[in-house]
This record gives structure tokens, sequence and C-alpha cells, in this order.
């Protein structure tokens, strides 16, 4: 069972409080500005600072 679309709209990084984006293995939600990322666990994230992972950015292909 994957995230609701709903449910990604009203989530916010509880660190900076930008939006978060599904990752690309959908193990996970980034956040757009601070790169933290919050597990899926039982398909419920885990929206807290302390179970959170810095990812960094990658860099773009121009």
């Amino acid at each position: 069972m994957a995230i609701d679309p709903q449910l990604l709209e009203i989530l916010a990084c509880p660190q900076c409080k930008e939006d978060v984006k599904l990752t690309t293995d959908e193990k996970g939600l980034k956040c757009v500005k601070c790169h933290r990322v919050y597990p899926i666990k039982e398909d419920i994230p885990v929206m807290l600072i302390d179970e959170a992972t810095i990812e960094p950015e990658r860099p773009t292909k121009d």
C-alpha cells in the first residue's frame, strides 16, 4: 500500500516546515529544503526528527 496522495499533500518536515516528497525507492519521505529523509514503516510515515537521516542533495546534470 502506497502513501495516500492527499496525506502527502499535507505532510511537512517537522524541522523546517517545508514540503516532503516520496523517495525514489518509496521507503521514505525527503524534505525538499533540509534533505532529511523520514522513514516509512508498515505504510506509516515516521515524521520524527530523531528518526530521520540527512541525505545530501544530488547534483543536477546540465
